[in-house]
């Protein structure tokens, strides 16, 4: 056999091996299937219809990982959120190993195309600093659920999606840190009990770019903002796209959240097609006496359809478990 056909054979067996175990371990230390996180992903099956677990050993995995949109249904679980990091350094304007610079998108440590994706007790992190753009983890993939994990980047560290991608999302007791628009995308996503940190001041936490017509974009359900800021610099969201949507509802919102709350975006249009709306904020970030006039403050009718079964069922009545 020559070598081209041993190494179709190679994988193969691999992929067979894979289908047949469901579970597979990473460990740097050799002491599992595989030394790093991309070659699990590597040996899993286009269109995979059974779920597949990846266990991390704790350690940095130093990788530009990514998931294609042709497999689903992958269930990561670090051994321990804080010291089981997946972690890459590209932003945007860099130049890549083809010689093209990167883009937004193209700059995310994890790109995680695949439907059905969970994670769980894993950090996801973009160490590039204070150069712009650098993603941490890049979700398209619909029904996406991540629990008790850390997103840590600087400007634009979760991206969500680009117009045009429409998954929806569940944040369950995670923690989301960065600087400028560290929220962003097109998806719909809840974030459930997580803490938001704001790194630096004259900031903004989202920047929904929510489809025209889509009832929900950005919502955070008991969530905790917090910042070491101590002035009031910080803005709730503006509008990356006209129609964003991004609802606070019994949140936590800490000093370092301005009183007006939201910006236009320098779009004074766009006042009047995206939909920012609060439910009883407190702390001393909450301010609804002098939010810009033309957010919302719901009533308790209203902030009862802000339930993650209501705001993520979809055409397919989906209901993320824990």
């Amino acid at each position: 056999m020559n070598k081209a056909g041993l190494t179709v054979l190679c994988c193969l067996l691999s992929l067979t091996v894979l289908a047949q175990k469901q579970r597979v371990r990473v460990a740097q230390d050799g002491s599992g299937d595989y030394k790093t996180v991309q070659a699990a992903l590597n040996t899993i099956p286009a269109n995979n219809k059974s779920r597949i677990v990846i266990y991390i050993k704790k350690g940095i995995y130093k990788e530009k990982l990514r998931l294609d949109s042709t497999q689903h249904m992958v269930t990561m679980i670090g051994e321990d959120k804080a010291s089981t990091i997946l972690t890459y350094d590209d932003y945007s304007g860099k130049t890549g190993p083809d010689g093209v610079k990167l883009r937004t998108y193209s700059s995310s440590s994890f790109s995680i195309f695949g439907d059905d994706f969970r994670a769980e007790n894993l950090t996801f992190e973009n160490t590039a600093g204070s150069v712009g753009q650098a993603v941490a983890a890049y979700v398209t993939g619909d029904r996406s659920v991540f629990i008790n994990c850390r997103f840590l980047g600087f400007q634009d560290t979760l991206y969500t999606g680009m117009p045009g991608q429409y998954g929806r999302q569940y944040y369950k007791n995670c923690y989301v840190e960065g600087t400028i628009d560290f929220i962003f995308g097109s998806a719909t996503a809840v974030f459930d009990q997580c803490t938001i940190f704001s790194k630096t001041a004259d900031t903004y936490v989202t920047a929904a770019s929510t489809p025209e017509g889509k009832p929900f974009g950005f919502v955070f359900l008991n969530c905790t903002l917090t910042s070491d800021v101590s002035k009031a610099s910080v803005y709730l969201g503006r509008p990356w796209r006209d129609f964003a949507k991004t609802v606070f509802v019994n949140c936590q919102l800490g000093g370092h959240i301005r009183p007006e709350g939201w910006h236009n975006w320098d779009k004074p249009n766009a006042e009047r097609t995206v939909f920012y709306a609060e439910y009883q904020s407190r702390g001393p970030g909450a301010s609804p006496a002098s939010r810009v006039g033309w957010t919302k403050q719901l009533t308790a009718g209203e902030a009862r359809s802000y339930k993650p079964e209501s705001i993520l069922a979809g055409n397919d009545g989906w209901k993320p478990k824990l």
